[in-house]
């Protein structure tokens, strides 16, 4: 039984009230406002109107005041079932945050302490036959923080390290300090019948080219051990055949276990599957991403008392950290096959995420599918995702790396409460996920190894490595046991003299932004070069790293994102709103960025222009170097597919899931065939493709050079060959040999496929602030019927950029290059459904004076 309808919502001060007053069942709360389950506090005000939404202007400060109150939620329901003596019920709590106490009926059935797992309560006796009343207590993190030490180095917040709660609620550089609570997921009463499954645990055993052997552990928890109790373990394929089955005992009990007053007999077997000429699981760039669907009966004295249900794919993944010569490698190997991750960190998808439809997840997860991205890692500040995510990644083929959520802080290991927390939290998450077939890595925290060594070496702090009993000894415990079957990896970034060694394990490029100076080694400083050539994307050149997990830059929201939520008189450049959208407190930074590539902007227009250009670019830059170094470098996962709120960031998608410009680039530099140039300002330019796929790769590749108008400077034509899975080199050329003495500001050079199995690269031989664009003229016409809209211009056209007052659409490009006598097409789309505002379509270029002509 679902119990989301009928939930109020009421604050109170601390002291307030007496709790066994409010949680009676004759307490009266009519004029309490209905609330939404699942949900959050803010939400629910911001929907009464009670507070204006925090996302606008300066209004989160106006809404403090929410996470001092203690905040109680009441329901009211009515329950008819039928309870025999071998039954039990269970109110099941799938998220609380964070610090919540549970009534029914006014008995109190317990606290909670984190909101990452779910909770679990006994009531059989409580539940009554007809009216019953629920209230949840949740009180102010600050009750159970304040009274802890609270000088330890942690980034953001003094007080988050002890709260097992979202750790960007408190504020990040990406986002806002908005400190939620409520309960964020869903409320169940379930009726539990002699037995129930506990968990499943289903993994690839092997894989041989005719057959593959699948292992499934079933857990069970039996209110009789001594009772038979067995489970009917199917993998059924997409055609509803029954591919293989196994009927398993529980033989084996491992000793009673408790939580609170539920008790109950942990009962274990595993089922052993062969499954002949299987379909395999592959990344959607590799393969087809097939899913089996799993399903475990279980059976008490021969009826079914419960059943499991999941999709399963057939795969073997595993970390290779040494090559076949003993050389340090960190690539993943999928099916036997090397694969270079290409995606990116995700973080979460709203400061208010329990208010996020599940149609949110599935588009964000799409765009990166679409994208070309393999792979996305869910980082430790945020929260273990909601199930749409994973099912999105099984469904869709991408492999999620999977962050504990530790990040950037010490944490109080030496506290027993906080660690048996921790330890609950651990196993209940690696259960839940476990069997998930996208799931590559578990990884211990967010830079707190790396961080804290060089911190400490830079004299800023003095305390102990706090938390490295929970990364160093506490997890790979209980992951040994847990699930063996993935790569435990303590930290990201990891390895090597020095955690963010370019020599072992993974890295996070902050040299690129931040400044940092590297290599570092153990025991220095670290230091940072505040300057235009210290943080400027070419450093990326000089990476040698083995993985690259984070890095990258920033760039504005789109027009329509920041409109939204600044007043109007604050929509310009330099304007107070604008700064506090960029939670950043080194604001220069950005600035010395741009200041390198395209010119420090004089305006709002050429600091949306210039941000997402210099960002788009700088990625470019950055991956394709790193695929160029290609098996030496094995992954590249920027910083950041998505935004919490609409601010400025290192995203490429911003809040309202309207693409940047560097999103764009992503789906061309990630693609599995990339012809791609290694050039730097008066040195020869080095042409490359790189192949991916598992099929041999045979084209003709084409480099042509044109002037602005468009007239042809020179053709470079080369026959390629490049086998499955590698890179070739095909030619070295001069500057002189590519523009025919013409200026190289005046050029554009185009690499291309003569099959069109890749997109287009678009190489400039200086940086946009040194190039000599003409005056471009766009023709755009739009053909509503189709919701297509036809480009074309009269000279090159720089970053052709098409803007419309809406939320939530895709197109199937923008902010790409266009030379004259092509005609692109752009394909427009809402994803929700609503009609396209064309009255407010804006099409432009940095290179474009005045209104584009349009026909509609």
């Amino acid at each position: 039984m679902e119990l989301q309808e009928n939930w109020k919502l009421r604050d109170f001060d601390v002291g307030e009230a007496r709790d066994l007053e409010v949680a009676s069942p004759e307490y009266i709360d009519y004029f309490w406002m209905t609330a939404k389950v699942p949900g959050d506090v803010h939400s629910t005000l911001i929907e009464r109107g009670i507070i204006a939404d925090p996302f606008y202007g300066h209004n989160d400060q106006q809404s403090r005041w929410v996470e001092d109150k203690v905040w109680w939620y009441r329901n009211t329901f009515e329950w008819f079932g039928e309870q025999d003596d071998q039954e039990r019920i269970e109110l099941v709590f799938d998220g609380l945050d964070t610090y919540a106490t549970v009534y029914l009926n006014g008995v109190e059935l317990g606290s909670t302490d984190n909101m990452f797992i779910a909770h679990s309560f006994e009531v059989t006796r409580e539940l009554k036959k007809g009216k019953n009343v629920l209230a949840v207590k949740i009180d102010p993190v600050h009750l159970h923080a304040q009274a802890k030490m609270q000088y330890y180095w942690s980034g953001f917040s003094k007080k988050r390290i002890w709260t097992r709660k979202a750790q960007y609620h408190y504020g990040w550089d990406w986002g806002p300090r908005l400190v939620c609570a409520g309960i964020w997921k869903g409320v169940h009463l379930l009726k539990r019948r002699n037995a129930y499954i506990d968990s499943v645990f289903a993994r690839t055993s092997t894989i041989t080219d005719k057959a593959a052997a699948v292992e499934v552990t079933v857990d069970v928890l039996s209110f009789n051990k001594d009772k038979p109790c067995s489970a009917y373990v199917e993998l059924i394929d997409t055609e509803n055949n029954r591919v293989a089955s196994e009927i398993i005992p529980f033989d084996r009990c491992n000793g009673l276990v408790q939580d609170g007053a539920i008790c109950a007999y942990s009962l274990s077997s595993e089922a052993y599957l062969n499954i002949s000429n299987p379909s395999l699981w592959w990344t959607h760039d590799l393969g087809v991403p097939y899913l089996y669907h799993l399903k475990v009966t279980l059976l008490y004295n021969e009826k079914s008392v419960d059943v499991h249900e999941q999709p399963f794919g057939i795969r073997t993944v595993e970390l290779m950290q040494r090559d076949e010569h003993g050389q340090q490698t960190f690539t993943f190997v999928l099916n036997g096959v090397k694969l270079f991750a290409k995606g990116a960190n995700w973080i979460p998808i709203d400061s208010f995420m329990a208010a996020v439809p599940d149609s949110r997840y599935q588009h964000l997860i799409h765009m990166s599918k679409d994208a070309n991205m393999n792979m996305l890692r869910v980082w430790g500040g945020g929260i273990y995702e909601r199930d749409i995510f994973y099912d999105e990644c099984d469904r869709l083929g991408l492999l999620v790396w999977q962050d504990f959520m530790f990040a950037c802080a010490l944490y109080p290991d030496y506290n027993r409460n906080f660690m048996n927390n921790v330890r609950r939290e651990i196993e209940q998450v690696v259960k839940r996920l476990r069997s998930r077939t996208c799931l590559a890595l578990w990884c211990g925290n967010n830079e707190n190894d790396w961080l804290y060594e060089a911190l400490r070496s830079s004299g800023e702090i003095p305390h102990p490595f706090y938390g490295e009993k929970i990364y160093h000894e506490l997890m790979p415990a209980l992951l040994e046991t847990l699930d063996p079957t993935r790569t435990f990896w303590p930290s990201s970034p990891y390895g090597g003299n020095d955690h963010n060694s370019r020599e072992e394990g993974d890295t996070h490029n902050w040299q690129v932004w931040h400044g940092n100076i590297e290599p570092r080694e153990f025991g220095q400083p670290q230091l940072q070069d505040y300057s235009m050539d210290g943080l400027s994307f070419k450093k990326f050149k000089g990476d040698t790293t083995r993985f690259a997990s984070e890095f990258g830059m920033h760039a504005s929201s789109n027009r329509y994102t920041l409109q939204r939520n600044i007043p109007e008189n604050q929509f310009f450049w330099g304007s107070d709103e604008m700064k506090y959208r960029n939670k950043d407190i080194h604001h220069a930074k950005g600035i010395l960025l741009m200041e390198g590539f395209t010119g420090a902007p004089g305006n709002i227009e050429e600091y949306l222009d210039y941000s997402m250009l210099t960002q788009a670019e700088g990625l470019k830059y950055g991956i394709e170097h790193y695929r160029r170094n290609k098996p030496e470098t094995s992954g590249a996962l920027f910083w950041q597919l998505n935004d919490c709120w609409p601010g400025t960031s290192w995203s490429v998608i911003d809040y309202y899931g309207l693409a940047k410009a560097a999103y764009h680039y992503a789906r061309k530099f990630f693609a599995p065939v990339l012809i791609t140039a290694d050039h730097d300002a008066g040195k020869d330019l080095i042409l490359w493709v790189i192949n991916d796929r598992l099929d041999d790769y045979k084209d003709t590749v084409r480099l042509t050079v044109y002037r602005m108008d468009g007239s042809v400077l020179s053709i470079h034509e080369f026959d390629v060959s490049v086998p499955a899975n590698s890179k070739l080199q095909i030619a070295a050329l001069t500057e002189m040999e590519l523009t025919a003495e013409a200026n190289a500001a005046d050029v554009v050079c185009v690499a291309s496929s003569a099959s069109s199995i890749t997109e287009d690269n678009f190489i400039y031989l200086r940086d946009y602030k040194d190039m000599r664009f003409n005056p471009a003229q766009l023709r755009v016409s739009v053909d509503k019927s189709a919701d297509l809209v036809r480009i074309s211009t009269d000279q090159a056209a720089r970053m052709v950029k098409l803007e419309l007052d809406e939320e939530w659409f895709v197109m199937n490009d923008n902010f790409f290059d266009l030379l004259p006598g092509q005609i692109k097409e752009i394909q427009v789309k809402q994803v929700n459904g609503k009609t396209i505002p064309w009255e407010t379509l804006r099409v432009s270029a940095l290179n474009t004076n005045g209104d584009s002509i349009t026909r509609f």
